[in-house]
């Protein structure tokens, strides 16, 4: 991998500069990628904002920033706008930013004359003072390198300011035709993944949550639909899709599919919002369903007291683990009391142990309609809890 320090001005950094809003922003002359279509939206608060421009009038040092090299860069696809003189060198991207982005267009902003700092606009300075501030020289690392070698240098220096997200430094390394349309099914405010599917999705589509949710579901998928491979990665995924796919139709269908069968299937609570459908859908999702049934048993369980993690309901429903439930546990003031009724001995093997060897035990198993009560306590010594346990 290479990796090179150089040295532009504020002046180089800020020609060209057009924020295009969920289209993308772009400087350095047309050939920096600041902030891609449908990525991360502008953070950084006024606080935060000033103290870069703070930083550059007082010609104190910025903190380096990092860009990656984009290979390789075809010169003779232009990228023009009504924003840049139609003489300029307008070419495709070179460079993305990968840390600084904040930073970056904090400068392009106030330069711009989008906000003032100490209530003076960059218009309203002297000739002196906004020379000053064009000639400030910004100190940048440009990567080179395969893939791979690209991400862990990312993650590496993902150390300070507005962090990336893991999705974010993916996106960095994976840049495709296949990514971009992805972004747009999942990555726009309001996009199509937002429309249809945000009452069952956490997170946001702007910060890229939506699609590292849909690209996990995909990789399961590919596990799944083979019955034999391990499960790909998320990183496995858009490797082999970026170079082998020039669109995200795949994707989006796929996406489609698993909405439209939570739809048909299961009656809409809030607290199916944030479960793992995608997972569920790849492994259950072609097996019959009595709707009737269904809704009767997960109604059941959303009124039990003793559930303690009702998401986990909709994993239960399938394979009966009650892991998924985190079913109530009996508290400490409950056990000490049947130990003491027992005075310690364990009613399987009739020995004697201090409470501290002992583990509470449903009476009548929840699963066969026993409840977290103290009526339904027993303590039980560790071996022949274990072994009731595995029967």
């Amino acid at each position: 991998m290479k990796i090179e320090l150089h040295k532009i001005t504020v002046r180089e950094l800020t020609e060209g500069y057009v924020d295009n809003q969920e289209a993308g922003v772009k400087a350095y002359g047309g050939k920096l990628d600041v902030r891609p279509p449908f990525q991360r939206e502008f953070v950084y608060n006024d606080k935060e904002r000033d103290a870069v421009i703070d930083t550059i009038v007082n010609n104190f040092p910025l903190n380096v920033m990092y860009w990656s090299v984009r290979e390789p860069w075809n010169a003779d696809v232009p990228v023009r706008n009504d924003a840049q003189d139609a003489d300029a060198d307008v070419r495709a991207p070179r460079y993305e930013i990968i840390d600084g982005q904040q930073r970056t267009i904090s400068i392009c902003q106030y330069v711009n004359g989008d906000f003032a700092h100490l209530f003076r606009y960059f218009d309203n300075l002297t000739k002196e003072e906004k020379e000053q501030i064009l000639n400030y020289e910004l100190y940048i690392y440009r990567c080179t390198g395969s893939d791979k070698e690209k991400l862990k240098w990312f993650k590496t220096i993902n150390i300070a300011g507005k962090k990336l997200t893991n999705q974010e430094l993916l996106n960095a390394v994976y840049a495709s035709p296949w990514l971009s349309d992805a972004k747009r099914y999942f990555s726009k405010s309001n996009c199509g993944a937002y429309l249809m599917g945000n009452k069952y999705l956490t997170g946001s589509p702007i910060q890229q949550d939506y699609l590292e949710t849909v690209l996990r579901w995909a990789a399961d998928a590919n596990k799944t639909a083979s019955g034999t491979l391990a499960p790909l990665s998320i990183e496995q995924y858009m490797a082999e899709h970026s170079i082998k796919d020039s669109d995200a139709t795949a994707l989006w269908l796929y996406f489609q599919q698993v909405i439209n069968w939570v739809q048909a299937k299961f009656r809409y609570r809030s607290v199916m919002k944030g479960v793992d459908w995608g997972a569920i859908y790849n492994k259950y999702g072609q097996e019959y369903i009595n709707i009737e049934e269904m809704e009767q048993r997960i109604s059941a369980l959303i009124q039990d007291s003793d559930v303690g993690n009702q998401k986990g309901i909709y994993w239960y429903v399938f394979d009966a683990d009650e892991r998924h439930l985190q079913i109530r546990a009996f508290d400490g003031n409950t056990k000490r009391r049947q130990y003491e009724k027992q005075q310690g001995i364990c009613p399987i093997c009739g020995k004697h142990f201090e409470l501290e060897q002992m583990e509470a035990d449903h009476i009548t198993p929840w699963s066969q309609g026993g409840h977290t009560t103290p009526d339904n306590c027993q303590m039980l010594c560790r071996d022949c809890n274990r072994r009731k346990s595995n029967k």
